[in-house]
């Protein structure tokens, strides 16, 4: 991926990011705004190309914020086999599907998750397509240590896992799958919070068949549903502090 304009991640350029939460909200609606979003920075990008620094326009960012009602995305890379719903159950079961064009493979969004789509141009932060999956990981990892949760990354997958103890599998509690074009970022994590995990039993997760391999949630892990706005809340000042950028009003 080429860069059009020059990499600001040395400058003292302001980072401008304004944060949305859209609740919930389903999936094909919500993969049409963001997609909207991204193409307004590439397109500001491209207009930027041919003007002067002092003329160019400044980038907004966005972190995105959501849940969805139940739906399996399938990204670009992954095996339909890995559903395993037929489309007359899906529909018994009130389940969408969609096919996307984020990496990795099958996982599922429901209510009780925290869905986050930053919408970044990196030339502003790095251009380091994986730095930007492990400070997402970051953000997750720092999130549930201030829940008492210990989790950390497991070789040769992204998301985060958390390790086995008192007889447990290793259990993936979230997800990252992302799209870049011209080095704006789409798509982004589901942190699984107080996620109905039954729904996991219908799809190979992340097309991952390893038995000692499993889903959590942070309910299931503290024994309690969680408040979702304080959540989301520790979450998106995590994510500025690692990002180094400050909110701004829409």
């Amino acid at each position: 991926m080429g860069s059009i304009i020059m990499d600001l991640s040395d400058s003292n350029t302001t980072r401008k990011v304004r944060f949305l939460d859209w609740g919930n909200i389903p999936y094909s609606q919500a993969w049409e705004r963001q997609t909207e979003i991204q193409q307004g920075l590439i397109s500001l990008k491209r207009a930027n190309r041919d003007l002067t620094e002092q003329e160019r326009k400044e980038a907004i960012h966005s972190l995105i914020f959501c849940s969805h009602p139940h739906v399996y995305t399938l990204g670009k890379s992954g095996s339909e086999d890995n559903l395993l719903l037929a489309e007359s159950e899906r529909e018994k079961h009130q389940v969408e599907y969609f096919k996307i064009n984020r990496g990795g493979d099958i996982t599922y969004h429901g209510p009780g998750q925290i869905v986050g789509y930053p919408i970044f141009d990196l030339d502003y932060f790095f251009t380091d397509v994986h730095k930007y999956v492990r400070m997402i990981e970051e953000a997750i990892i720092r999130l549930l240590a201030s829940y008492g949760i210990e989790a950390g990354r497991e070789e040769g997958f992204t998301g985060v896992w958390l390790s086995p103890k008192d007889g447990k599998s290793k259990r993936k509690i979230c997800a990252i799958g992302v799209h870049l074009s011209r080095w704006v970022t789409l798509h982004g994590f589901a942190l699984n919070v107080n996620t109905n995990l039954d729904f996991f039993d219908h799809i190979i997760p992340c097309g991952i068949q390893d038995p000692d391999k499993e889903v959590t949630s942070m309910s299931k892990e503290l024994g309690r549903d969680l408040d979702m706005e304080e959540v989301k809340s520790k979450l998106k000042q995590i994510i500025a502090d690692l990002f180094e950028f400050k909110y701004i009003e829409d």
